[in-house]
C-alpha cells in the first residue's frame, strides 16, 4: 500500500487517521508506504489494534523531529536539530508484516524542499525485494514547477533501487508527476507502471478535485495520476492494483472558508464564502498493490 496521508489539520485530522486506520485493517497489507506523516499522525496511528502486527521504520530526520531540540548521533556525539529539521514537518514512512533485512533514507541529491529516498530490503521467502517509496519535489506556482528536479529525483530513485542488491525492486509514493510538464515516467528496460499495466485507458487520478467532495474547489478542477507503483519483478507478478479511500467518512464534516478577491479602479474588494464539507481519509487516495510469486520462484505465498 502507498498513501499520501495529508499532514493538514483543518481537514479533521484525527477522524482522518482513524479512518486510514480502518483501511489499512481491512486490507492488511503486508508492506505500507505512507508520504507525509508528522509525529502526530505516528502518534494516532501507534495507538490502532493493527499496530503491533507491523514493524516501522522512518527517516533518521524524523528520528531528531521527534526527538526535540537535540538528538545523539551514532558516535554518541550531540547533534543539534538544524533549521532544515525544522522545516521539514513531515516525512516518509515504511511498515512491514514481511522480515526486513536493512533499511535506509538518502536523502536526494538536489531538493531543495529536503525530500528523501526510503529503502527497505525485505526477505520473502528467501527471495530479495527492494522497497522504496518518496515524496518527488512539490511543484510551485508557474513559471517553475520543479519538474527538473522530479525527474531527476525519479532517475536517481531507480539508480539507487538497482544498487540494493536485489533484481526484484517496487518504487512507491507521491511522485508528483504530471506528464503535461514531466513526460513519461523514466522508466529503464524492465521496469513497468503497474496501474498503467494492469488498467490501460483507466486514467487512475488519486488527486481529483470532482472525485474528492473534501477539495471541492468550485468551477476549478484538477485531477493527476500523483501517486504510483512502478515495478521491476523478475520473480514475482503484478497481479493488482486498486485504489482506496474514496469514500467520505460518515458523520464527519468541516468548515471550507473561501476568498475571493477583485479589484475596481483603485479599491480592493473581498467576499468571504462558508461551505460546509465532507472528509476523506486524505486529499488524495491510496493505491494497493497484489504481487504473487512467479511459477518456479521460490518466494512463499506471503
Amino acid at each position: 500500500m502507498t498513501y499520501n496521508v495529508c499532514f493538514g489539520k483543518d481537514y479533521e485530522l484525527h477522524s482522518r487517521i482513524l479512518a486510514l486506520g480502518n483501511i489499512i485493517q481491512h486490507h492488511s497489507p503486508d508492506l505500507i508506504c505512507l508520504q507525509e506523516v508528522t509525529p502526530e499522525i505516528h502518534g494516532l496511528l501507534q495507538k490502532s489494534a493493527w499496530w503491533p502486527e507491523y514493524k516501522c521504520f522512518m527517516s533518521r530526520n524524523m528520528e531528531y523531529y521527534m526527538e526535540g531540540d537535540m538528538a545523539r548521533s551514532n558516535m554518541g556525539k550531540p547533534l543539534s536539530k538544524r533549521k532544515k529539521y525544522m522545516e521539514r514537518s513531515y516525512f516518509c514512512m515504511q511498515m512491514s508484516k514481511l522480515v526486513v533485512d536493512s533499511f535506509d533514507g538518502v536523502p536526494f541529491s538536489h531538493s531543495v524542499m529536503g525530500r528523501e529516498l526510503c529503502m527497505a530490503n525485505i526477505n520473502i521467502g528467501g527471495v530479495s525485494l527492494v522497497l522504496g517509496t518518496s515524496h518527488l519535489e512539490s511543484p510551485s506556482p508557474p513559471p517553475r514547477l520543479r519538474s527538473n528536479e522530479r525527474v531527476a529525483q525519479a532517475k536517481e530513485s531507480l539508480m539507487l533501487l538497482g544498487g540494493r542488491g536485489s533484481s526484484n525492486m517496487i518504487f512507491c509514493g507521491d511522485m508528483n508527476w504530471d506528464e503535461k510538464t514531466d513526460g513519461p515516467f523514466p522508466l529503464p528496460d524492465g521496469w513497468v507502471d503497474a496501474w498503467a499495466e494492469l488498467k490501460p485507458g483507466e486514467d487512475g487520478w488519486t488527486y481529483d478535485t470532482l472525485a474528492n467532495a473534501m477539495l471541492s474547489k468550485g468551477s476549478k478542477k484538477l485531477q493527476l495520476r500523483l501517486d504510483r507503483f512502478v515495478c521491476k519483478l523478475p520473480d514475482f507478478e503484478v497481479q493488482g492494483i486498486e485504489m482506496v479511500g474514496k469514500d467520505p467518512i460518515p458523520g464527519v464534516s468541516y468548515v471550507k472558508v473561501d476568498v475571493a478577491r477583485w479589484k475596481i479602479k483603485e479599491k480592493v474588494y473581498r467576499q468571504r464564502r462558508e461551505r460546509m464539507l465532507p472528509v476523506l481519509p486524505s486529499d488524495h487516495f491510496g493505491l494497493v498493490l497484489t504481487i504473487t510469486p512467479r511459477a518456479g520462484s521460490s518466494a512463499s505465498s506471503e
